[in-house]
């Protein structure tokens, strides 16, 4: 699954971002709204994640949903 294939599913997907990061909330999911920048900067901000760690970690759910 590629970024494109998200964020036109992004309702259905969004549910997978909150089993993988539940301090998310639903207004930071709606905030998020399929863009990956917002998404790696909220999980930086609620996790204390650097912004390498964000992306690694979207990568890695990315790779388990292929």
């Amino acid at each position: 699954m590629n970024w494109d294939q998200v964020k036109g599913n992004w309702k259905q997907f969004k549910g997978n971002v909150k089993s993988q990061w539940g301090e998310l909330t639903d207004d930071d999911l709606d905030q998020i709204d399929g863009d990956r920048e917002v998404l790696e900067g909220k999980i930086q901000e609620r996790y204390g994640k650097s912004k390498e760690e964000a992306k690694e970690e979207v990568d890695r759910l990315m790779t388990e949903d292929a």
